[in-house]
């Protein structure tokens, strides 16, 4: 009998554990449960090191404040004020290779039509570095003091890093890296190195504050019209809405794209931004043609709702004219950004786009914008019109005469 008493004890006991332990893995799993609904819906789940608050993070210098400030918003309607703490656009490029004249026209552009702050970030080769300082310290005072530059190396995974490197152009697949390098900077304007700015620079920085709450980066179609598009007739991968999408101008919020979770078809499982990049090159390195391009189109297209699509004139390439013009906004309100892809800026394949390339390159800080640079360019483009974007060159011109009255407006405004 009492044999039997100290079996039905112990049994007693095993229960009463068996019981504690099922409500405390039931709770753990509530827990985690929650943990997953904060990562993937972005409800805040964070506290500031420095200030204690709950965070959401929002697009460019409103997520900046909601740092310094522990605001909690849904959604960033409101345009970037001018008594924000930090006003500087950053604008990243990457340079490898010849394209050392080439990058430095594009900052020359940058700083040129801007009117507020810029911060650069040039990732370069290190043969490359000392010419970027020198170049722009040769710059006049007045000029270097309106924009900061930062000059990093190439860096890519320590593992992967010869298959990244030779990803398409020489270091054109840096980009994908840069949330993960500049883990301090909140939004960044990417830009290749065939880019010519033809207004300023904040403009585009202010798109920012047009995002909602899921979204994170921002570029324009690959394509207006499909009959002439390449991702919907030849592409053998998934790619972004009806034509892709082209990455040559991506504006991001790093902070939202570091913090994401992101749908794949490697895995039911989403992803951080860094554990995606290498499988996803595993399984469509043979596949893909336009290489980093490519693999940012498979990402947006399992997350189309992450991205923001701004209009063909921030990205304005020779695809958009070379069979006639098909880029409604350019033609409404002009070229805001000017994309030389394919290097028709040094070849006389678009003697049009060359034109404006040059006309940028040779100016020289200090002359005259219309007379020294604005009106050699109307000169050069009349000579141009055999061609189909050489027909429609006015839309290249006309930001550009806005841009440079708006420069001479406030140098005279300085004077009074």
């Amino acid at each position: 009998m009492r044999c039997y008493l100290h079996t039905f004890l112990l049994c007693m006991i095993f229960v009463f554990f068996s019981f504690l332990y099922v409500f405390n893995q039931l709770a753990s799993t509530l827990e985690d449960r929650d943990g997953w609904r904060v990562k993937e819906h972005g409800i805040p789940g964070r506290k500031s090191h420095d200030t204690g608050h709950l965070l959401r993070k929002r697009p460019g210098l409103e997520g900046l404040r909601d740092r310094e400030e522990g605001l909690d918003s849904e959604r960033s309607n409101s345009a970037v004020k001018a008594e924000s703490r930090d006003e500087s656009s950053h604008l990243a490029v990457v340079a490898c290779g010849p394209r050392l004249e080439e990058t430095v026209t594009m900052l020359k552009s940058a700083v040129l039509f801007s009117k507020k702050p810029l911060h650069f970030y040039i990732f370069a080769e290190d043969e490359l570095h000392k010419s970027f300082r020198n170049t722009l310290e040769s710059w006049p005072l007045r000029v270097r003091a309106r924009f900061n530059s930062s000059i990093y190396p190439i860096t890519f995974p320590k593992e992967n890093a010869r298959e990244w490197k030779k990803l398409f152009k020489p270091c054109a697949s840096q980009r994908l890296f840069l949330p993960l390098i500049l883990k301090e900077v909140d939004s960044l304007l990417y830009v290749d190195t065939d880019i010519i700015f033809l207004q300023p620079v904040e403009d585009m920085w202010a798109l920012l504050s047009q995002f909602n709450s899921r979204q994170l980066a921002a570029m324009a179609p690959e394509h207006e019209e499909p009959r002439i598009g390449w991702y919907n007739r030849f592409a053998r991968h998934p790619y972004y809405g009806k034509t892709g999408i082209n990455s040559g101008v991506m504006l991001m919020n790093m902070t939202r794209l570091r913090e994401k979770f992101f749908k794949n078809d490697m895995t039911t499982v989403t992803l951080k931004w860094e554990e995606m990049l290498m499988p996803l090159l595993q399984k469509y390195k043979l596949n893909i043609t336009w290489g980093d391009q490519d693999l940012l189109n498979i990402i947006f297209h399992h997350n189309p709702e992450s991205l923001y699509m701004f209009p063909c004139q921030w990205n304005y390439r020779p695809d958009h004219c070379i069979y006639g013009s098909n880029c409604q906004q350019a033609e409404q309100e002009g070229v805001f950004i000017l994309h030389g892809n394919r290097g028709v800026y040094h070849d006389d394949k678009q003697p049009a786009f060359r034109a404006v390339y040059e006309a940028i390159r040779k100016y020289q800080f200090g002359d005259n914008l219309e007379t020294s640079l604005l009106r050699p360019l109307e000169t050069s483009l009349q000579t141009t019109t055999h061609t189909y974007c050489g027909r429609a060159s006015h839309l290249l011109t006309k930001r550009l005469k806005q841009s440079i009255m708006s420069v001479q407006q406030d140098a005279t405004q300085r004077r009074r």
